[in-house]
């Protein structure tokens, strides 16, 4: 079986974005990779679980947040080494987007902080590139009928 840290196979992780208005929800995350950055809610998909039913469940595990119908936005991989050039982690996130239907923000297990951000605000959070582009691609995706 595949560890995480130093794993012999990527890991998929499912991440799921939820808009409340123009507002994203993020969570500050509470174990490595990217500790204590805010970031999109997600995690590892199960076997027999489906993408879009691990969306929701991390979504939920995480935020206590419940969306509607879901879009898928992007996929995203990471790849981080240590200081002898091993792979340390190496994840390929597939990122869904809904908009918020119920419940209100609350940390599980995975993150020290759960909320809303305006779309001003998140200039001020010193998000990695990837999660500013997949909130960008998210937006027109749910604005379509």
């Amino acid at each position: 079986m595949s560890t995480r840290e130093y794993p012999d196979r990527p890991w998929i992780g499912i991440g799921c974005l939820a808009f409340r208005g123009e507002d994203v929800l993020l969570v500050r995350r509470a174990r490595p990779p990217r500790q204590g950055e805010w970031t999109v809610p997600g995690g590892a998909q199960d076997l027999g679980e489906t993408a879009e039913d691990c969306a929701r469940r991390e979504l939920r595990e995480e935020t206590g947040i419940e969306v509607g119908p879901l879009s898928l936005v992007a996929c995203v991989d990471i790849v981080q080494r240590d200081e002898m050039g091993l792979i340390r982690f190496h994840y390929t996130i597939i990122d869904y987007a809904g908009r918020w239907i119920s419940g209100e923000p609350v940390p599980g297990d995975d993150a020290t902080e759960v909320r809303f951000f305006s779309p001003a605000e998140l200039d001020e959070l010193d998000l990695w590139d990837e999660t500013l582009r997949v909130i960008a691609e998210a937006r027109p995706r749910l604005s379509r009928p």
